[in-house]
């Protein structure tokens, strides 16, 4: 079966604030379809992060992101909203590559 990955990146105004909020919000990522997450943090710039979740599907994904209490979650974790960008993938593979 095939996962859909969404990825986003945005700004937030406090790193650590806004991972506060967000590991506040993880039971309702995962009620909603969030079966895995990434949180990346930019070395040149603590504020701009990418966060990847993995989904069934990309209707999940979708409906995830549409939610209004996500969007409010973000906005009170400081996350620069006209900075906001979404994207979803397929995932193709995954692997790990030991002993090449």
């Amino acid at each position: 079966m095939t996962s859909t990955i969404a990825l986003v990146r945005h700004r937030v105004a406090d790193f650590e604030a806004w991972k506060k909020v967000y590991d506040g919000f993880a039971p309702i990522q995962a009620e909603h379809g969030v079966h895995a997450h990434q949180v990346l943090r930019s070395i040149d710039n603590p504020n701009d992060v990418i966060v990847t979740h993995t989904f069934d599907s990309p209707e999940a994904a979708r409906a995830f992101f549409a939610m209004p209490e996500l969007k409010e979650a973000m906005s009170q974790a400081g996350v620069n909203a006209d900075s906001v960008e979404i994207s979803y993938f397929d995932e193709v593979e995954a692997g790990t590559l030991v002993g090449v």
